[in-house]
């Protein structure tokens, strides 16, 4: 359009020079001959649109905003219309304590107060994209600044709605992923009526109060040394245990042993032992007490 414009002024000074009496006269005919080409291009230029992928235009024309949309590639347009790309991809908004993580300088967590009263900072990161349809009506209704009047606002709103029907540890361990649907489910039917897709909710970091922390930490210790104890009762009960079925068995062996010894038995014992010593070739002195009692065996080793 500025080429164009550009092209009237020419044609307005080709003329001018076309009516003058001085030596410029002869220039006329030339500036207009370059304004026609100059206005020509620029209503060319101006009738083709280029939408980047990824991108949908959305057409204004004296201020009215059209509902249809342009998609990706070229397009021949009024050349009188103004188009505006607004991005159709999946965007990122990210709400983070660290100083350089999120869309704003500093520290941008979410702090919220649990059902028992405590304050809990919550690291946030929002999935989301425009529905290309619904493109027009964000522009005419919002604008395009919708990541600070709608995704950043009703996200922040949500969390700390939601947060107080959890108490701080609750939301720390065994209700996160409850947390997290729940606020993906109300933030969800927000977007949705603003012309907003939400794509996931991911909570990055739920960070408690120190006292806390501290609480959580002691009763971890303890519940460690109170399993550690438990294991070595355990030990020990399975130790006394196999010393007692030890205990029975020796007892076992010695009552069978001690029924089975008669004198009878112990003679042929006493038998066997004298018939391998003097099977043996070493010499031997063998003393033979009187009946009854044990023969003793003396070595005579040369």
């Amino acid at each position: 359009m500025t080429l164009f414009i550009l092209g009237l002024i020419l044609l307005v000074a080709g003329y001018t020079l076309s009516k003058s009496n001085g030596p410029q006269q002869k220039f006329g005919g030339t500036l207009r001959t370059i304004s026609f080409l100059a206005m020509g291009l620029g209503l060319l230029s101006s009738c083709i649109k280029q939408i980047d992928a990824g991108f949908v235009g959305v057409q204004s024309l004296f201020g009215k905003v059209k509902e249809e949309t342009l998609s990706s590639g070229l397009h021949l347009i009024n050349p009188l219309v103004d188009v505006r790309q607004l991005d159709v991809k999946t965007q990122n908004y990210t709400m983070s304590g660290a100083h350089d993580e999120g869309k704003v300088q500093g520290d941008d967590a979410i702090r919220v107060l649990t059902a028992d009263g405590l304050e809990v900072t919550i690291d946030l990161s929002v999935l989301y994209r425009v529905i290309p349809a619904e493109s027009p009506r964000l522009i005419r209704q919002v604008g395009a600044e919708y990541e600070d009047k709608i995704v950043r606002p009703i996200t922040r709103t949500r969390i700390r709605d939601n947060a107080v029907y959890y108490d701080a540890v609750a939301l720390y361990s065994t209700k996160r992923d409850e947390f997290q649907q729940r606020i993906f489910k109300s933030i969800e039917d927000d977007f949705k009526k603003r012309g907003l897709m939400l794509e996931n909710l991911l909570v990055r970091n739920i960070t408690l109060p120190a006292s806390v922390k501290a609480a959580i930490e002691t009763k971890i210790n303890a519940e460690q040394e109170s399993q550690k104890m438990q294991f070595v009762l355990a030990k020990e009960k399975q130790e006394a245990d196999r010393k007692r079925v030890e205990a029975q068995g020796i007892a076992d062996y010695q009552h069978i042993i001690s029924e089975s010894l008669t004198d009878r038995q112990l003679q042929y014992e006493q038998i066997k032992a004298m018939k391998d010593l003097a099977q043996s070739q070493n010499s031997k002195i063998i003393v033979m007490p009187s009946k009854g009692g044990t023969p003793l065996i003396l070595d005579a080793k040369q």
